[in-house]
């Protein structure tokens, strides 16, 4: 079975506990790490969820909130569909069923 794994983003939430609200603050400090992010591309990083992130700016940010990876991102593991059950409410093990049978196609 697939696990399916999420994670939730949480720079917005380390900047507020260390008092920095504005996404704006946040650009000399990077700068000052080395990592040269326009306006732009610091508010998309703290407003919405990063599906890819360099490592030199995930270690910039734990330097300066003085945290690790595990405070700026939350992983957890999504729960899939329900699994499929018979009718009288009793789950079908289809390795003990066995395969279905292949049609034959007579001709006419």
């Amino acid at each position: 079975m697939k696990r399916n794994v999420g994670y939730r983003w949480r720079l917005r939430e380390v900047m507020a506990s260390h008092g920095l609200w504005k996404t704006s603050d946040l650009r000399p400090l990077l700068a000052e790490r080395g990592v040269a992010l326009s306006f732009a591309q610091i508010y998309r990083l703290v407003a919405q969820t990063p599906e890819r992130l360099s490592l030199p700016t995930l270690a910039a940010l734990c330097d300066i909130f003085a945290c690790t990876p595990d405070d700026l991102i939350e992983t957890f593991v999504v729960s899939g569909p329900k699994s499929r059950t018979a009718p009288g409410g009793s789950v079908v093990d289809l390795a003990t069923v066995g395969r279905p049978r292949r049609a034959r196609v007579q001709g006419r």
